[in-house]
C-alpha cells in the first residue's frame, strides 16, 4: 500500500477543558479528493487547523509524505506545500486583488515590490480560476462575495499546494463558479495534488470526492470509498441517529392578510420593478440564480439602500428609511444577512456581546446596561436556538459555523420582529443545524411571524416555502405555489425559460 501524503495518528486537542478531537487517526492519499464530513462542532475545523499549522495538537503525531512533521505556523505548513482556504476568508478588503494574492510573498525587484510582476501573476492566477473579468487592481471590498471566494481560491493556488484544504469553498459561489471549481480540482488531482474537501452539500461530495471520512463529537467515526454508503447512512454516521423528516410539514393553504406589499421596486441596475406580497404567518421563498437582485431586494426592504424607487406598504407605513427604522417601527423588520462573518457578527467580541447588539433597549435603562437584564437576555437567546457554547465570554469566532449562524438569528429574534428577511440562512452549515433552522422558521410562521427568505438551494425553497417568487435580471419572472413549486419550475424560471406549470 502506498504511503499516505498526510497521516495523523492519535491526534487530540482540547480548548478550555472541552475536547475538540480525541485520539483521531486520519490519512489521505496523494492525488485524491478526500471529503471530511460531520456536523458543525464535530471537530473538522480543529483537524484542518492542526494540519495547516494554525493550532498545535495536545497529543499525537502527524506525518507528511511519511516523515514526522509539526507545523508551528501556517507559513511553515505552506512552505511544505500544505495550503488551507478557510471558510472565513482571509482577504483584506482595502487592498487590491493583486496585493491580496501575493501578500505573503510578493515578487520583488531591487528589494522593492515589483508591481508589474505582481499584476501579471495575479492575472495569470485569476485566469486559472476563470475570473478574467476581475481587474487585479480592484479593491477586494468592491467585489461580490462569490468573486471574493474565487480570488481566495486563486490566492491558494498561487502558493503551489501539494495538499489543498478547502473549507466550504463553494458555499458562496454562483453555479458557474462551482463548475469552475469542479474542473479545477479535476486538473489538480491529475497533477498529483491532494484535496481535503469540507462541504455540507452532499451532491458536491458525490461529484468530486474519492473517499469520505466522517467525524462526530471530536472522533473519527469511519472512512470509506465513494458509493459504499448511501446519503441516509452517511447522515446517520454524522449525527449518530436516524434522520426524521428533513422539512417540517406545511400548513394547508389559507388566505393570509398581507403585512408587506411592494410594487415596482427599482434600484440602480439591480432591481427593475420588483412586486411582491407577503402574508401574515407566511414563508415566501425567493429563488433564482445568484446575483439577480435577491440580495438588493432584502437590503432595500431593510432600509439599507438609498434611492429605492417604487411603492411599499409595510403595515401602516412605507419603506424603512434605515435599518434602525426597520427594526423599531411597526411592523418590526429583521434581516439575517448573507455573510455571517462580515455582516452578522463581530468576530473578536464575545458571544454575549454579539447576542445583544441588536436589542440594547432590552438590557439598558437610561443608556446604562443592566447586568441582570443582560444575563437574562443572553441565556434566553442561547436557550431559544440551543446554541452550543463553552462560556458566553468566549469570542464568537471560536464557535462552529452552525452555532455562529444561530447567534446571528438569536440576535435578531431578540428584537421581536414581525417580518424576518433571510439571505441564504443555511449556507455552510451542517444537516442537523439546517433541520433546526427549518423547524424554527415554521414555528415562527405558525406563531404569526412572516418570513421572506432567499436560498441558493432549490430543495430548501421546495421544502420550506408556502410560495416562491423567482427573480431574473432584477425582475420577478414567476410565482409558484402548492404543487407548482418544483425543481423544474424553479430552474426554468431561474434561466428565464418557460416551463409547464
Amino acid at each position: 500500500m502506498t504511503t499516505p501524503i498526510i497521516d495523523l495518528r492519535g491526534i487530540s486537542k482540547s480548548y478550555a477543558g472541552i475536547r475538540a478531537l480525541e485520539g483521531v487517526d486520519f490519512a489521505a492519499q496523494r492525488g485524491s479528493v478526500h471529503a471530511i464530513l460531520g456536523e458543525n462542532g464535530a471537530g473538522k475545523s480543529t483537524l484542518i487547523k492542526i494540519i495547516s499549522g494554525v493550532v498545535q495538537p495536545d497529543a499525537g503525531e502527524m506525518r507528511l509524505k511519511g516523515q514526522p512533521v509539526r507545523f508551528s505556523t501556517p507559513s511553515a505548513a505552506t512552505a511544505q506545500g500544505v495550503v488551507c482556504m478557510f471558510q472565513e476568508l482571509s482577504l483584506i478588503p482595502d487592498l487590491s486583488v493583486a496585493d491580496n494574492i501575493s501578500i505573503a510573498a510578493p515578487p520583488r525587484r531591487f528589494g522593492l515590490i515589483d508591481r508589474k510582476a505582481q499584476l501579471s501573476r495575479a492575472a495569470e492566477l485569476l485566469a486559472r480560476v476563470r475570473c478574467e473579468d476581475v481587474d487585479p487592481r480592484t479593491l477586494v471590498r468592491d467585489l461580490s462575495l462569490s468573486r471574493r471566494q474565487m480570488v481566495e481560491i486563486a490566492k491558494a493556488l498561487g502558493r503551489g499546494p501539494q495538499v489543498l484544504i478547502l473549507d466550504e469553498a463553494t458555499s458562496a459561489l454562483t453555479a458557474q463558479d462551482v463548475q469552475t471549481v469542479y474542473d479545477l480540482l479535476g486538473k489538480l488531482t491529475g497533477e498529483g495534488v491532494t484535496t481535503l474537501f469540507i462541504s455540507h452539500r452532499m451532491h458536491e461530495v458525490e461529484a468530486l470526492c474519492d473517499r469520505l471520512s466522517v467525524f462526530r463529537n471530536g472522533r473519527h467515526i469511519e472512512t470509506f470509498a465513494k458509493g459504499e454508503r448511501t446519503d441516509a447512512e452517511i447522515v446517520r454516521l454524522m449525527i449518530g441517529r436516524d434522520v426524521t423528516a428533513k422539512y417540517p410539514p406545511k400548513p394547508a393553504p389559507v388566505v393570509r392578510p398581507p403585512v408587506l406589499k411592494a410594487e415596482g421596486l427599482e434600484w440602480e441596475s439591480a432591481l427593475k420593478g420588483v412586486s411582491l406580497s407577503l402574508g401574515k404567518g407566511e414563508i415566501l421563498g425567493v429563488g433564482g440564480l445568484d446575483g439577480q437582485g435577491q440580495k438588493e431586494l432584502l437590503l432595500a426592504l431593510f432600509g439599507v439602500l438609498k434611492g429605492v424607487r417604487g411603492k411599499v406598504e409595510l403595515g401602516g407605513r412605507g419603506l424603512p428609511s434605515s435599518p434602525v427604522d426597520a427594526k423599531t417601527g411597526q411592523p418590526r423588520v429583521a434581516l439575517i444577512p448573507e455573510d455571517r462573518k462580515t455582516e452578522g457578527l463581530m468576530l473578536p467580541m464575545s458571544i454575549a456581546d454579539n447576542l445583544v447588539t441588536a436589542a440594547f433597549d432590552r438590557i439598558t435603562r437610561s443608556g446604562v446596561i443592566n447586568p441582570a437584564r443582560l444575563d437574562a437576555a443572553v441565556q434566553d437567546g442561547i436557550a431559544r436556538l440551543q446554541i452550543k457554547v463553552g462560556s458566553v465570554t468566549d469570542a464568537v469566532r471560536t464557535l462552529s459555523g452552525g452555532n455562529q449562524q444561530k447567534v446571528v438569528i438569536a440576535k435578531w429574534l431578540m428584537t421581536e420582529p414581525d417580518i424576518i428577511l433571510m439571505n441564504d440562512p443555511t449556507r455552510g452549515i451542517d444537516v442537523g443545524t439546517k433541520q433546526e433552522i427549518f423547524r424554527m422558521m415554521r414555528d415562527l410562521a405558525d406563531g404569526g411571524k412572516s418570513i421572506l427568505f432567499y436560498s441558493s438551494d432549490y430543495a430548501e425553497l421546495i421544502g420550506c416555502a408556502d410560495r416562491v417568487i423567482v427573480l431574473y435580471d432584477g425582475r420577478v419572472v414567476r410565482e409558484l405555489e402548492g404543487s407548482t413549486i418544483t425543481e423544474e419550475a424553479i430552474v426554468g424560471a431561474s434561466l428565464n425559460i418557460g416551463t409547464a406549470a
